[in-house]
This record gives structure tokens, sequence and C-alpha cells, in this order.
């Protein structure tokens, strides 16, 4: 064979096995997100990938002395009076009368860069600071519409007056009035108040949970793909890694259910039905009062990494909660949204790694990297064999 025939033949081989080695639509870089998704560090297996999270175990909750939750209860329920005596006036109202504004927000989903505020919001949560000021002055204070005062004190009192004020002003009763209250940054007190039904969830920390004072349980299904799954609505994930895991979790249940806000978790934690809620890109004054509610009921509550929420954790957390029915159900949902995720295209679209199937396994740290690290290398390898058929 003449050498420029060999030159060639070893050119298109060499071209072939760049294409077969980096086809031009994949590229085994991990999703780099903005918003929080999965660390760019390369993960060779699913142990290491097991671990990952290891760093992030949190000790045991801090309680306070239970004389202190049995007071501090009992003026939530004041709080959670205070607010009604405010929102029911407005139920149902004209919109100029509800006098409507949207609240802009940056940096959030497309359901929660825009909000709507009534003047029902504003006068429940202002009632219920005001009780507050005047009771306990050292206490902090995260509400919705007012900003943040003494986040650093033992109690903190964390108030969503309108949860699902979308609810409101089209006059369904699934809204609800949250009201928490943190010591040392963990959710010790909670109320899920909704005034139009009169119901009321209360959870106090090592106690049982109530709707109207009497004991509630959560009753869940022990399987995935039994599940009644809530989420207030899609459009809360972001593009990318958050959704393609929510839509992962609602092909995996039996039936997806939307619009609930707040509610959706007072019906699990009452076992009326309902199993199992996914959100994401929430506030912390969205989730805290949930917690002891659902905890008192025999429920877990995490993020998407199985931590717990906090105070603290709720940067790191991106506002993305998981609340089940029971431990089994927990257990298999975090599999799914607490799985890395890569690109499979020039366009951004992802695909999740299966880790039941061994053939998934995450590739070797050499080929982590993107194909167009390697291309400068391989492209001087091919012209060095051409120069070295054909001479300079």
């Amino acid at each position: 064979m003449k050498k420029s025939s060999r030159g060639a033949s070893f050119l298109a081989l060499s071209a072939a096995v760049l294409l077969e080695r980096f086809p031009v639509t994949y590229s085994f870089a991990y999703v780099d997100q903005p918003d929080g998704g999965f660390p760019k560090t390369s993960i060779v297996n699913k142990n290491l990938y097991n671990n990952i999270n290891a760093d992030l175990v949190l000790p045991k909750k801090p309680l306070p002395n239970p004389d202190i939750l049995t007071k501090y209860a009992d003026f939530a329920s004041q709080l959670a009076d205070a607010a009604r005596s405010e929102i029911l006036p407005y139920w149902r109202q004209s919109r100029h009368a509800l006098g409507q504004q949207i609240k802009v927000e940056s940096d959030r989903s497309v359901f929660q860069s825009a909000s709507p505020v009534t003047l029902a919001d504003r006068a429940a949560e202002r009632a219920m600071r005001d009780l507050i000021e005047k009771h306990f002055p050292d206490h902090g204070i995260y509400g919705e519409e007012y900003g943040v005062v003494r986040q650093d004190a033992d109690f903190v009192w964390v108030l969503d007056p309108i949860d699902g004020t979308r609810s409101f002003i089209t006059g369904k009763p699934l809204f609800g009035t949250l009201i928490s209250c943190l010591y040392r940054g963990y959710p010790v007190i909670g109320i899920i108040d909704q005034c139009v039904l009169d119901e009321r969830w209360i959870g106090v920390s090592g106690r049982g949970s109530t709707l109207n004072g009497h004991p509630i349980q959560t009753d869940g299904v022990a399987e995935l793909s039994d599940a009644e799954m809530y989420s207030t609505t899609p459009d809360m994930f972001k593009s990318g890694d958050e959704f393609t895991k929510f839509d992962k979790m609602r092909k995996s249940v039996r039936t997806p259910h939307y619009g609930a806000d707040c509610y959706a978790y007072a019906l699990v934690a009452s076992g009326f039905g309902a199993d199992i809620v996914v959100e994401a890109d929430l506030g912390l004054y969205d989730y805290c009062a949930i917690v002891p509610v659902l905890e008192g009921a025999g429920g877990v509550i995490t993020d998407w990494t199985g931590m717990n929420l906090s105070l603290e954790n709720h940067e790191r957390s991106k506002g993305r909660v998981l609340a089940s029915a029971n431990k089994l159900l927990h257990d298999q949902a975090l599999e799914i949204l607490n799985a890395p995720v890569l690109p499979i295209d020039g366009n951004g679209m992802t695909s999740m790694i299966d880790f039941s199937d061994p053939s998934n396994d995450i590739p070797s740290p050499a080929w982590t990297e993107s194909r167009s690290n390697y291309g400068p290398l391989l492209f001087g390898m091919v012209m060095g064999e051409v120069i070295a058929h054909f001479g300079p």
C-alpha cells in the first residue's frame, strides 16, 4: 500500500474512533446547576455516591422545656385566631376589595417569580407580628410579607398569613395560615389553620398531632407505585435537574395531584388518602409549620437529600421538600430525588442514572470530563501521525 493510502486510511480510522468514543450528542460532564444542582465533582461508583451526604447528618433536634412548649403552643393558637379575624372579612370578595398586587421575585421558578398578595395577607401578618412584639419582644419573627427581625434569637416565629393566595383570590378554600415556632433554628411548634372550613392542625415536637383537638395519624401505602402524590404545580420545579426528578416522581406514583398548597400536607398528616408531597422553591415560611404537624402524625418530612428542614439548612435545601406518610415511601422517593442527573444531548435534555441497573454505573474518572477537553490532544495525535506518513 502506498504511503498516501496508508495515511488516508489511518486518518479515516482515527476519525471513526473519535466519533465512536466521543459522539457529538453525548457528554459525561455533570450538570452544573446554578440553583444548587448536583456537584461538579466526578463520582466513580454507586458506593461513593451513597456516601455523598454523609457529612450532612445532623444532630438531634433541640427541644425546650415541655412547659415552655405548652405555653408557646397556646400562644400560637392565639396567633391563628388573630389571623382568622383579619382574613375572613376578605373571603370571596372582589379583586378591588382584596387590593390585589403582584409580588415579583428574581431567581425563582416560573410559579414563584410573580405571586399575588392581598390586603388580607398583610393584615393577618401584621396582627400576628403585633401580638408577638407585645408578649415576646425578644423573640425573632420571620414573615413572608414584612421580613425578618431578630433571626438569631433562640425562639423565632415563622409566619405565612395565607399560604395559597392564588386559591384564596379565586374562592377556593385550599389555603391556610402557617404558624411555626423555631427553637434554635428547628421547628418545634406548627399550626396549619384553614379558617373557612374551621380546621386547625396543631403539631408540637414530642407529642401527637391533632385536627380540631382530635388525634391524627398518617395512613400511607407501602409502594410508591400505589401512592397518591401532591404538588402545588409543575411550574414550581426549575428546568433541568429539578424538573427531571419531579417528572420521574409523577411517573412513578399512581396519581399526581395539583393545587392544594399547604392543605396537601395536612391531608397526608390526617391519613385522608394522600400519601406524599413533593415540592421545590419554597420559602422557609412555606414549610416550617408543616414539620411538627406531619412528624407528630407519624409522617416523615425532609429536603430532597434527606436532611432535616431548619433555618440553618434552608439555603442548602433550596426549598426542596419531600413529605411522606411513612419511611418506606420516603426512602423510595429519596432514591429518585437524590439521584445524580447527566446531560444526554446538546440541547440540555437530561436523563437520570438508574442505580438498580448494574450496567448504569457512572463512568470512570478518565471519561467524566467533557469531550471538548480531549479534542486538542486527540487532534494533535492524529495530525502527528499524518505528518509522520506524509512528511512536513
